[in-house]
């Protein structure tokens, strides 16, 4: 017996739920109810339980996306599974299909390396400082780095303070004096040793990170895996990932030659260099550098965030790892698993076109502004009239604002985003913030649209 599931909607968005549900086809069973109400965004919880007098021998509810208020309390008075379905009726066929995948994103694979590139300029408390913002931002390992020729009188008193805080910790130096006082210090890695400075490992605890000899000699690198091998020490290999134009694509090989030779050494991948050394947004070559290790099993990467572009860089592969785990996971591509990497585009920017945006216009019966985008433009209407454009200042002299300052802001705010969403093919939706994903310190931050709403102005939603 299939499933029977309630649609709670409103009247404006009643018809198009139906002709959304009847092309989906679904397995399940249906009744579409409006509450009496013509904005579903306008819906509460508390109304569908004053209003609601028949479940209809649903299964389940599903509500307007941005329905308010407590599901669990709706739970209990009706007695049956309640959730909040999509913000766009159109997106009802991918609601559904993601709500089947049930994807996990806590799960990961690859440890985070965050470096502070600084340290030796850093008071200890600086350095805690920095250690919890990475902390915060996903890594799981906290590399103080060391500065050639640069003293680090304090770099013992930094690596006890980091463990008593209770992080994981590596020191990162060219000088082999550094790397044994970081052992000895009660540093959890090294990074980086050689096959010549090996002894370093039999005087500390710390697990080694081991890389070439010699840059790009592999032969020179896999002397040194032998030897820790056959002393049966834990270590971690890292073949050293170049910049692009300066041996990018011959690094990559070499790191897959690495683990065609060996399949079940740690590895570590610097992806830093790229990040730090290209002039663009991160958070693709972050997406692809993860893809990189998804595929060749690599377990720890070095990142870091010195380059102001780049100040995402360790939240970005964050959410990259765990993408790339539970696409892996399921056997799948790194498709429709997570929408935080797509911090400037989106998959379904418009879910509207024109011609359907124009037809909702024509059931407006108020004066208040509704502003939605389609692939043509932005498009503001009322009972009053629809008026279109790519620029929004050709829409200010429709829109008889100019006695009313408050209500000029809002919809020029408004407008501002829109053109944005439309301009870089990202969702718009009226009284939300743009959603750049990871990518903003601030994604989450929404406004409480209930302390500043001029006259006239509503929430644009089915």
């Amino acid at each position: 017996m299939s499933e029977h599931i309630l649609f709670i909607t409103g009247s404006l968005a009643e018809k198009q739920v139906h002709q959304v549900l009847e092309t989906m086809q679904p397995e399940f069973t249906y009744t579409v109810h409006q509450l009496g109400l013509k904005v579903a965004a306008l819906m509460t919880t508390d109304m569908v339980i004053r209003r609601l007098k028949d479940t209809f021998n649903a299964d389940r509810m599903i509500l307007p996306g941005r329905c308010r208020g407590d599901l669990h309390a709706l739970q209990q008075h009706f007695e049956l599974p309640v959730a909040r379905g999509p913000e766009e009726i159109k997106d009802l066929p991918r609601y559904f299909g993601k709500a089947a995948l049930q994807t996990d994103l806590s799960q990961y694979s690859v440890k985070i390396f965050a470096e502070i590139t600084d340290a030796p300029h850093l008071t200890v408390a600086q350095i805690i400082e920095r250690a919890h913002y990475y902390h915060n931002n996903g890594a799981d390992v906290i590399d103080v780095g060391c500065i050639p020729d640069v003293d680090f009188p304090h770099m013992v008193e930094a690596i006890r303070a980091l463990k008593q805080e209770g992080f994981n910790v590596s020191v990162d130096s060219l000088n082999d004096m550094d790397l044994l006082r970081g052992g000895k210090a009660g540093a959890d890695y090294l990074l980086s040793l050689t096959s010549s400075t090996l002894w370093i490992a039999d005087d500390v605890e710390s697990t080694p990170i081991l890389i070439p000899e010699v840059h790009g000699d592999l032969s020179s690198l896999t002397h040194a895996v032998d030897i820790m091998l056959q002393k049966k020490r834990a270590f971690i290999v890292d073949p050293i990932l170049d910049p692009i134009h300066f041996g990018f694509t011959e690094s990559l090989v070499r790191n897959y030659q690495f683990r065609q030779q060996y399949p079940e050494v740690e590895m570590m991948l610097g992806v830093g260099n790229l990040t730090e050394l290209t002039h663009a947004d991160t958070v693709g070559m972050n997406a692809l550098l993860m893809g990189v290790c998804s595929e060749l099993n690599i377990n720890h990467i070095l990142a870091t965030e010195v380059s102001q572009h780049a100040c995402r860089a360790v939240r970005e592969a964050d959410g990259a790892r765990r993408i790339m785990h539970a696409a892996k996971s399921a056997n799948a591509l790194p498709k429709h698993v997570d929408d935080q990497l797509m911090t400037v585009h989106d998959t379904r920017p418009f879910p509207y076109q024109t011609d359907e945006i124009k037809e909702l216009a024509r059931a407006i019966k108020d004066p208040s502004y509704r502003i939605q985008t389609s692939a043509d433009g932005i498009h503001i209407f009322n009972r009053d009239g629809f008026h279109s454009a790519q620029d929004p200042f050709e829409l200010y002299p429709a829109l008889g604002v100019e006695q009313d300052g408050g209500h000029a802001f809002y919809l020029g705010v408004e407008l501002a985003r829109a053109e944005i969403a439309w301009q870089l093919g990202k969702r718009f939706t009226q009284d939300e913030a743009l959603d750049w994903g990871c990518a903003s310190a601030h994604n989450e931050t929404t406004i409480d649209l209930h302390t500043f709403k001029p006259a006239g102005t509503t929430l644009n939603k089915k």
